[in-house]
C-alpha cells in the first residue's frame, strides 16, 4: 500500500504514534528534556532531508531505530546555539 500525504502536518500526525513511542524510550533513559518536536526536527533535518521516495515504513523504522544519543546531541546543540544567540 503506497501512502501519500498532502501536507507535512498530515505526515506528522501519521508518524506521531511512533514518535511518542520513541519519546517514552528517551524519557526512560533519563532524557526527559526531549520533546516529540525534537525527534521530528532531528529526523527531518538529518535523515529525511535527502530522502527520495521514502515510505511510511522507512520513516517509522528511522524513528524507532535512530540512536538515542544522536537525538540527544542534536537537541543539546540546538538549544546551546539558541542560547548563545541570545547573548
Amino acid at each position: 500500500m503506497d501512502e501519500t500525504f498532502s501536507s507535512l502536518e498530515e505526515l506528522y500526525e501519521r508518524l506521531l504514534p511512533a514518535m511518542k513511542s520513541k519519546l517514552r524510550e528517551l524519557h526512560h533513559n533519563h532524557m526527559i528534556y526531549i520533546k516529540v518536536e525534537d525527534i521530528w526536527k532531528y529526523l527531518r533535518n538529518n535523515k529525511w532531508n535527502r530522502g527520495v521516495n521514502l515510505t511510511l515504513f522507512d520513516m517509522v523504522d528511522d524513528i524507532l531505530n535512530t540512536d538515542n544519543n544522536l537525538i540527544d546531541e542534536y537537541v543539546r546543540n540546538t538549544r546551546k546555539n539558541l542560547f548563545s544567540q541570545e547573548d
